[in-house]
């Protein structure tokens, strides 16, 4: 299942039924679960642990060190875990000690050309990254987020669960869940219906999203007063927990 003109270091792991194209370089340090694909001219570095069942298509590079000056060699990691796909030209870098030290990847992402996720990012499930997205240090990303093409993300900033961002935007804050944000710099341009209902959000469910929404953004609240308001209904109403505590917990700020 290994090219014979691949380059994989004797110190790496990879399971039985792992492909290794033509020209691919695995280095030190390095695991790969059963059922991955990895395709011709892909450079894994480690530390690094790929799981199950993952496709990373050529020119990918993956675990290289961050890009980050105040590093300075300490061992850091790459975690990335089962079913992504990752296409060509994708730059990962491991994580820094100034943060957690790992950058991790969960499962079933879809990372498009020429992505790049930088040093100390979090991306969770079922996440869509479209070509050129950047991501830089710090960036966490929540389930089922779609990110479209040539977005920027800033360091440090949250982007969350279900939200939807539109070509060419600047993120320099978080997005709460359900929220679609376009322009540079990013603005709120309403909720994710056509995604929460490809993922079976309720018409009710949805109905509370959007009403949230409006205290958030269209009520001239306070955004402290708006979250008075949201909490008094989230108990009633358990998919608007999850964008009380993501505003609740902001360090950034929101965009708004």
């Amino acid at each position: 299942m290994i090219d014979s003109r691949a380059s994989v270091d004797s110190s790496a792991r990879l399971s039985a039924d792992v492909s290794v194209g033509p020209f691919s370089v695995i280095g030190p340090d390095v695991e790969i679960g059963s059922g991955t694909w990895i395709g011709p001219h892909v450079v894994i570095q480690g530390p690094t642990r790929i799981g199950r069942n993952n496709r990373i298509f050529q020119f990918a590079s993956l675990g290289g060190i961050p890009q980050d000056k105040k590093y300075t060699g300490e061992a850091t990691w790459l975690e990335i875990g089962d079913h992504n796909t990752i296409f060509e030209f994708v730059t990962i870098n491991r994580g820094t000690s100034q943060d957690k030290g790992r950058t991790v990847i969960g499962n079933g992402n879809w990372i498009m050309a020429y992505v790049h996720i930088a040093h100390d990012c979090s991306l969770a499930d079922n996440v869509i990254l479209a070509n050129n997205t950047t991501l830089a240090g710090h960036v966490s990303i929540e389930e089922w987020a779609v990110l479209g093409g040539f977005t920027k993300v800033h360091q440090f900033c949250r982007i969350g669960a279900h939200s939807f961002t539109g070509m060419n935007v600047d993120i320099t804050r978080d997005v709460p869940p359900y929220v679609m944000a376009a322009g540079s710099p990013a603005e709120p341009r309403g909720i994710n219906s056509e995604g929460l209902q490809r993922r079976d959000f309720t018409a009710e469910q949805i109905r509370n999203i959007k009403n949230a929404y409006r205290l958030v953004y269209r009520s001239e609240l306070r955004l402290d007063e708006a979250l008075v308001k949201l909490e008094a209904i989230s108990s009633t109403q358990p998919e608007v927990v999850r964008m009380v505590n993501f505003i609740k917990s902001s360090q950034r700020g929101i965009t708004r």
